[in-house]
């Protein structure tokens, strides 16, 4: 046997050991502490795949208004010839010489392209920044409905295992009684099965609070194995803000107006492709030397070039110009009047739940509580019965179901009712 020698036992204490180190590895992997919002906030914000995408297109619509930006927009082009002539004479070897020639010249843009196209960088860039900030808060609502989704289901488990410890309670009680043969059998088997319930939906409530924080370490980009709990209070506050203050920030939206600055961007390049129909007057200045030796001649040269706009007007370009704009137009008012429909929407349904929680919470409840202390109280001196009692606690915790689910619901509604507004209206902060 193992154990014969000390050996053995070192080696068995040994593998132990190594058994016991692998298990509390393997739970300090899962175990997480719990999170407060603040702290999904801040790690959405520094990790999240989405909002990272985001921000990176940040450094192209800067390139792009830097090259904009300049003085010209056609960079000057620098030239130089070399020549070798042969010139031949009679009766005299061949006049070999070189000529040389240095120029340069600027295209120069005459209808204005120049203030279009900056002008066009400039929304570009703005309308980045408004999708960026559109971006955070969306990743921030999605933080926050996964947060209390997870807090919520947490709240539910609390609320069954207290329910299930009095079944359990109750189902021991009567297991007595029945032995003693003052509850009959199908008194027992009720308690049984009641408590099975509860178990079961234990159960499945642990599944789904499983999924919950598996979804929430997700959008935090947490490790694969760590899932994470949260901490916080469940309250259903009502709105700080009036149906007009809402509609009034939606129009203020970053979305609308990241939108706002895509239609004038492409009102400015429609501007920038018909202008473009003008030509570019190219201006170019060259010196140099030509001619023989003993006659070398230096000279300066200036030319102005204009291509004839002929055959080509810019056609597809201005209609392609055109196209955009008219679809950033309907984006921008289609979007405007989902914004507005859903606020409306999200309010009704918003103060419709703030009634379900207050009376759920400030009547329900409450007389729910005393019915199962009286009922305690009752069974225990024989006044009712066991079936009177399970029903007493059945109804207590459907209640409660009710309640958190429709708290789940207000809260849930409210995230969707703020990003959808736009509220509350945050300062800008520096994306990079």
């Amino acid at each position: 046997m193992l154990f014969d020698t000390p050996a053995g036992e070192r080696a068995w204490s040994r593998r132990l050991g190594i058994l016991a180190g692998l298990v509390l590895a393997t739970g300090s992997a899962f175990a997480a502490a719990p999170l407060t919002l603040d702290e999904a906030w801040r790690l959405a914000e520094s990790a999240n795949p989405t909002l990272r995408a985001a921000r990176a297109n940040l450094d192209a619509a800067e390139g792009q208004l830097r090259d904009s930006s300049g003085l010209l927009y056609n960079n000057p082009q620098l030239s130089t010839d070399q020549t070798r002539r042969r010139v031949p004479q009679a009766g005299q070897s061949d006049n070999r010489f070189h000529e040389q020639t240095v120029g340069i010249s600027q295209t120069f843009e005459i209808a204005g392209q120049a203030g279009y196209r900056r002008e066009a960088a400039v929304r570009e860039l703005a309308a980045v920044t408004e999708s960026i900030d559109e971006v955070r808060r969306q990743v921030r609502a999605e933080v926050e409905q996964r947060f209390y989704r997870v807090l919520i289901l947490q709240r539910r488990i609390e609320t069954e295992r207290e329910a299930l410890s009095a079944v359990n309670d109750a189902a021991s009680a009567v297991k007595k009684r029945v032995a003693a043969g003052e509850d009959s059998r199908l008194d027992g088997n009720l308690a049984a099965v009641e408590a099975e319930r509860g178990h079961n939906q234990l159960a499945v409530l642990d599944e789904q609070l499983l999924q919950a924080r598996a979804e929430l370490a997700t959008a935090l980009q947490l490790p694969a194995t760590t899932l994470p709990e949260t901490v916080g209070e469940l309250r259903a506050m009502p709105m700080a803000a009036t149906l007009e203050t809402l509609q009034a920030a939606a129009r203020e939206r970053p979305l609308l107006r990241s939108l706002e600055h895509r239609e004038l961007a492409a009102r400015n390049r429609l501007g920038l492709e018909r202008s473009a129909a003008y030509p570019d007057i190219t201006v170019g200045l060259s010196t140099g030397r030509e001619g023989p030796y003993d006659t070398r001649e230096q000279f300066t040269r200036l030319t102005l070039s204009v291509p004839l706009p002929l055959f080509r007007r810019n056609g597809a370009g201005i209609g392609k110009a055109m196209t955009e704009l008219t679809q950033a137009e309907i984006e921008r008012q289609s979007t405007e009047r989902e914004v507005t429909a859903q606020v409306n929407a999200l309010w009704q349904r918003l103060s419709s739940l703030q009634g379900r929680v207050k009376r759920l919470g400030e009547s329900v409840l409450p007389a729910l509580d005393e019915n199962r202390h009286l009922s305690s109280t009752a069974y225990r001196a024989g006044e009712i019965g066991l079936l009177q009692l399970l029903l007493v606690n059945r109804q207590l915790l459907d209640a409660r179901r009710d309640y958190l689910d429709a708290l789940g619901d207000f809260i849930q509604t409210r995230i969707a009712l703020e990003q959808t507004a736009g509220w509350p209206n945050f300062a800008h902060e520096k994306n990079k």
